[in-house]
């Protein structure tokens, strides 16, 4: 009985339900109750009032309404003399949406730039860097929903954060939105677009730079300035990894092959604005060089190594050497692998250079080869080409080959010694001895010879500025033209000796591919031949030069030209297989190989004592094959004289056009020319095919 009461007053507090706010009469007669709100609205007009109408005394109310209460007028406040005011600066970057520069990635995607001071510098770099990186950019919204692009979206702000980070701007602000666009006239949709807006702030700098001990060096300084960042320079983390590569290069180039450098860190003070760069260094002493030491001195000597090294004991350490080294042992073609590792014989002392050995640890690779090739060329007829040959069967670098050829115009059968980094570094010797037949449009041979060179040329793996070879040659052979109508002449000998040399100068920038640069070659070839008695003595010589300049990405502009003379006898004390000749894939394209010159009775080549070739051709870079394929349009010329300079009487000129396609050793030549002005017995097509350029 108690809580009856306070039951009570709440049950009165309960407001009223809906049914219980409808008068019974609303629900006997609606109509009429409706009819009501007319009179309920001049009800509500009698009882509206005046505003001038005084107010009754509101109920409960005793304390009496003031009267006449008035107030002091508002009197105006001239400014004081003494207050001064001031520009407030805001600080932060001045931003201004509505002029941001706004950069179209792609129909999904672009970025704005609001931030007018301070001036976003590296930006071009940092779009580049975002437009490689970005998913939205690879995404195609025709085939995916946007709930792919928003998740693509965010992948991309998280992106643009750690950018605007890598290049200094710990402060940036990154705005995405996502809006539509209409797709066009024909798509009515709209296409869902990303925008990000970025604010970078400001960029900071580096503060204090610590580089550990590499003070304590004897070429502090010299090495100090390899690493190119100071304390004020703009921060970029992509900064502080190739400096640090750059240090790591001059230690290693200076005479540190121990050398650590650990990961660097960076400390950022956001009141600062700067960033505390800390990357530890340790040097661990300078050294020379010493002895290079072989693991198989039976196989590849430690004294042949140091042949072979481009450095003396004594020398500063420097990394490039040992690499060098180590390429130099893999292009032998003697191991499947070989592994450098300084060893500390002395240590540094008294500010002395320390000394380290050179461990090489080789393993031999397998060392017998057996090739051959079988084909087909419009000038030479079919050929089948063999050979076997043991790499190191006479200890060091001691080569011993076995080939043979068989073909339509041409069969040998040879035997090679070849004897690699043979007294000096990339210098070779080679003694070959032949015996030949030859059955070509100019002449008829029964060769044998011996032919021996000392040379240092360049190769795929190291091409040189400066080329040279010498040696000798004895060659036997029984020649004469070839036979016409079945009718063959009598064959003559020849007996020649003859002391080839050679020398070339090239800066271009590839070997089998040059796209700069220019080469220049010399032979000279003093011989002297014996034939029915007769002897003779005569210099062969010949000079080539060459061209190469790109003048646009992708277009090369190539010429040559060559000049050949004979001096000291007449043309028919030289054997045929001597004499000079015109014509081929490496001299006028159009012609047949050897098939330009002076003819004889019959009307077959029978060569000269001057020769001059002219060529010219465009490499044109295609995108066919993403790129690897090429189109050369070429025009070439020559004359060849049985004086001993050239009276161009007759010149050939030969036009066609090329393909290359270029591969990862050099490009695959297919030319096809056809001869301007050819005499009868021209074939009017000619098609050549090889490895490299031209010329």
């Amino acid at each position: 009985m108690a809580l009856a009461a306070p039951l009570a007053a709440q049950a009165q507090n309960v407001p009223p339900t809906l049914e219980e706010l409808i008068p019974e009469s609303a629900v006997e007669n609606p109509d009429a109750w409706a009819d009501r709100g007319a009179e309920s609205e001049e009800l509500i007009d009698e009882a509206l009032v005046e505003p001038d109408t005084p107010m009754a005394d509101p109920p409960g109310m005793e304390l009496a309404w003031p009267e006449d209460i008035e107030l002091p007028p508002i009197e105006d406040m001239a400014p004081s003399e003494e207050v001064e005011f001031v520009d407030l600066e805001i600080a932060g970057p001045q931003v201004a949406f509505s002029d941001a520069e706004v950069i179209e990635i792609s129909d999904d995607l672009v970025l704005g730039f609001p931030q007018r001071e301070p001036p976003f510098s590296g930006r071009g770099n940092f779009i580049d860097r975002f437009e490689a990186l970005s998913t939205i950019r690879d995404l195609d919204t025709d085939d995916d929903n946007i709930a792919q692009l928003s998740a693509r979206a965010r992948e991309d702000e998280e992106l643009l954060d750690n950018l605007l980070r890598v290049y200094g701007y710990y402060d940036g602000r990154i705005i995405r939105s996502i809006g539509a666009r209409d797709a066009g006239e024909d798509n009515a949709t709209e296409r869902p677009i990303v925008r990000f807006d970025i604010v970078p702030g400001e960029r900071y700098r580096f503060g204090a730079i610590d580089l550990g001990a590499l003070s304590t060096a004897p070429d502090a300084e010299e090495l100090r300035a390899a690493f190119d960042i100071q304390s004020g320079d703009f921060l970029q983390s992509d900064k502080i990894v190739e400096e640090q590569l750059d240090l790591d290069i001059a230690l290693g180039e200076t005479g540190y092959p121990f050398a650590e450098i650990d990961a660097p860190q960076l400390l950022i003070d956001h009141a600062r604005e700067e960033g505390d760069l800390t990357l530890p260094v340790e040097p661990n002493g300078k050294y020379v060089f010493g002895n290079v030491v072989s693991s198989d001195p039976g196989f590849l000597s430690s004294r042949h190594l140091d042949t072979i090294a481009r450095f003396d004991p004594g020398d500063v350490y420097r990394r490039s050497l040992e690499m060098d080294l180590r390429r130099a042992i893999t292009a032998t073609g003697l191991v499947s692998s070989v592994t450098i590792t300084p060893r500390e014989v002395e240590a540094p002392s008294e500010g002395e250079p320390g000394v380290v050995a050179l461990d090489v640890a080789i393993e031999e690779a397998e060392l017998r080869t057996i090739a051959g090739a079988i084909g087909y060329g419009s000038e030479e007829g079919f050929r089948i080409q063999a050979s076997w040959e043991h790499r190191n069967l006479f200890p060091p670098e001691g080569m011993l080959r076995i080939r043979g050829i068989a073909g339509t115009q041409e069969q040998l059968a040879g035997v090679t010694l070849r004897k690699n980094n043979f007294g000096g570094r990339d210098r070779i010797l080679n003694i070959d001895a032949y015996a030949s037949t030859i059955d070509s449009p100019a002449f008829e041979a029964r060769t044998a010879a011996l032919v021996a060179s000392y040379e240092r040329i360049s190769t795929l793996l190291f091409q040189k500025p400066l080329s040279w070879s010498i040696g000798g040659e004895l060659v036997a052979t029984q020649e004469r033209p070839p036979a016409v109508s079945g009718i063959s002449q009598p064959r003559e000998t020849y007996l020649i000796a003859a002391i080839p040399a050679y020398a070339q100068i090239d800066t271009t920038d590839d070997l089998l591919d040059p796209t700069q640069g220019f080469r220049l070659s010399g032979r000279l070839s003093p011989e002297v031949s014996r034939n029915q008695g007769v002897q003779s003595f005569y210099v062969r010589g010949r000079a080539d030069a060459s061209y190469y300049r790109e003048m646009r990405e992708g277009l090369v502009i190539a010429g040559r030209v060559a000049y050949g003379s004979i001096v000291g006898t007449d043309l028919f004390n030289i054997a045929p297989s001597r004499r000079l000749y015109a014509g081929g894939g490496g001299s006028v394209r159009g012609y047949g190989f050897r098939e330009i010159g002076p003819r004889d009775d019959l009307g077959e080549p029978s060569g000269g004592r001057s020769v001059v070739e002219l060529g010219l051709e465009a490499r044109i870079r295609t995108g066919f094959m993403d790129g690897a394929v090429s189109v050369v349009p070429f025009i070439d010329a020559g004359s060849v004289s049985t004086s001993v300079t050239p009276d161009f009487s007759e010149i050939k000129i030969g036009a066609g056009v090329g393909v290359r396609y270029y591969t990862g050793f050099g490009p695959i030549r297919v030319d096809v020319g056809v001869p301007l002005n050819p005499e009868e017995g021209d074939a009017p097509v000619a098609v050549y095919v090889s490895l490299g350029q031209a010329f």
